[in-house]
């Protein structure tokens, strides 16, 4: 298994260093929140998106790819009954799919939660179609640039849109592309009715990313969560992509975070 870390939890660490301290640490790759280095990835030149790709590789990992996508971005909502915000929000997940790409990334992971809410009156099935629409032409373009889009379903505490694996999936063949497929979240898979090695079991073979992290917001292995059948779903299923530590609790601090949730996954995985 390829773990991968997100970089937000380095909060006000220099990308480089984080690179560096992941590699240390025994991951392969880090994945990246766009807002963590602007407001908008239009703002990122192609010169310094480059530079983040020769960063990571001068310390022999990857970017495996991006997350928090729309966070912190202003005018941008999947589900608008406004033709004219979903035509903006479609033209801007294109450019987000370009940077993960010049980034080297191969995974964009569509959460964002409050860009994707359903406002009062919304239908569930308009929003569905609205969806799809706004992720049309991404998807065309995730398909040349190499890059797979993972709809990430959501607890209904976070969104009321896409709450399960389920929907998730059902969503992601509607769109009838290959490249949009659904990434598993291990907090989010708590807020279901049924046993996460189920739900992986289930959704084999439309996920294609894995993150790791606990029901309490914090590591993998810093709470209750017992990955051990985790784990052993994920190699019965023969998912061998990345398991990314993602946490929302940062007390303990970025290198307790970052060393103590590989040395539990490296444990459970074997």
């Amino acid at each position: 298994m390829k773990f991968a870390i997100c970089n937000e939890i380095f909060k006000d660490w220099k990308l480089e260093d984080t690179f560096a301290y992941a590699a240390q640490a025994g991951y392969q790759a880090v994945e990246i929140a766009p807002f963590t280095i602007a407001s908008r990835v239009t703002e990122i030149s192609r010169g310094d998106r480059k530079s983040i790709r020769d960063q990571a590789a001068r310390h022999g990992i990857s970017v495996s790819g991006i997350h928090w996508v729309l966070a912190q971005t202003e005018g941008f909502q999947i589900t608008h009954p406004d033709v004219t915000v979903r035509a903006n929000t479609s033209k801007y997940l294109c450019e987000l799919v370009d940077f993960c790409a010049d980034l080297g990334g191969r995974f964009m992971i569509l959460g964002s939660p409050k860009q994707r809410n359903l406002a009062d009156g919304v239908k569930l099935e308009d929003a569905l179609e609205w969806t799809c629409g706004v992720l049309k032409m991404p998807l065309m373009r995730a398909l040349i640039r190499d890059v797979t889009i993972c709809f990430e379903p959501l607890a209904p505490a976070e969104t009321n849109f896409i709450n399960t694996a389920e929907q998730a999936i059902a969503l992601a063949r509607s769109t009838q592309m290959q490249q949009c497929k659904v990434i598993l979240d291990v907090k989010a898979m708590c807020s279901e009715s049924k046993p996460i090695p189920q739900i992986i079991r289930e959704s084999w073979p439309h996920f294609a990313y894995f993150h790791a992290n606990d029901r309490n917001l914090k590591g993998p292995g810093f709470g209750d969560v017992d990955f051990t059948p985790i784990a052993a779903a994920l190699k019965e299923v023969g998912y061998k992509g990345f398991v990314s530590v993602e946490v929302f609790n940062f007390d303990e601090g970025p290198e307790v975070i970052a060393t103590r949730s590989i040395e539990y996954l490296k444990r459970v995985f074997g």
